[in-house]
């Protein structure tokens, strides 16, 4: 069941979906077992989860030859049938996704943090109001700070959320990496862009992509 929260944030609906909704996403229950959200706030077209989802991942440092490569990939993915999701909050992600709303595709984002009186951005209004755009949160009203614990948190619903998996790069020793070992139990797709700075994923068990092979995820 769908209830309004808030009312029309500039023309869009906020939304709780809770888990007996037939929306809230299966996949979440199968992989986060007694972990999945009770329920999820939604801003924007919930539809979005209907779509393939391919979750997008990034260490706050990346080299630079793998900037361009994500650049260059998320430019070749137009995809409609594919919805994007990520936390787009390292600086490498935040590019990726301004690079995926000029093209229109299909975009989940997903803060580690409340959305409850968030401030929407004026180039967000109107990806939201042309409904390829969604803020989905399992983040109750109080939870209004990032913080490590709600950045794993919301890390880990990305992924479960996902059909797919990409990683542009992860840190060795770092958080993400010991996500994609997480990720490799549950048997979903998992790739990483092809350099030597992801060398470390691929011997976990990523596959590797170049940019030019978006059409494959």
């Amino acid at each position: 069941m769908f209830i309004p929260e808030s009312g029309l944030r500039d023309g869009v609906e906020m939304l709780t979906i809770s888990q007996d909704d037939p929306r809230y996403p299966a996949l979440l229950k199968t992989r986060l077992n007694g972990r999945a959200p009770a329920s999820l706030a939604a801003l924007g077209n919930p539809d979005l989860l209907r779509r393939r989802k391919l979750a997008l991942f990034c260490s706050v440092r990346c080299p630079g030859d793998l900037i361009l490569q994500a650049h260059d990939l998320v430019q070749n993915l137009r995809r409609d049938d594919l919805t994007v999701v990520s936390g787009f909050h390292t600086p490498v992600e935040r590019e990726c996704l301004t690079v995926l709303l000029r093209s229109k595709q299909p975009v989940a984002v997903c803060p580690a943090r409340s959305i409850e009186g968030m401030r929407i951005r004026k180039e967000y209004q109107e990806p939201l109001q042309e409904g390829h755009l969604l803020f989905l949160s399992p983040f109750p009203e109080k939870k209004r700070r990032i913080t490590s614990d709600t950045s794993l948190a919301r890390n880990r619903l990305v992924a479960a959320l996902a059909d797919t998996i990409l990683i542009v790069h992860a840190e060795p020793g770092g958080k993400t990496g010991g996500l994609c070992e997480e990720v490799l139990t549950w048997r979903k797709p998992l790739y990483a862009l092809a350099g030597d700075a992801n060398t470390h994923l691929l011997a976990l068990g990523a596959k590797p992509i170049g940019a030019n092979e978006a059409h494959t995820l």
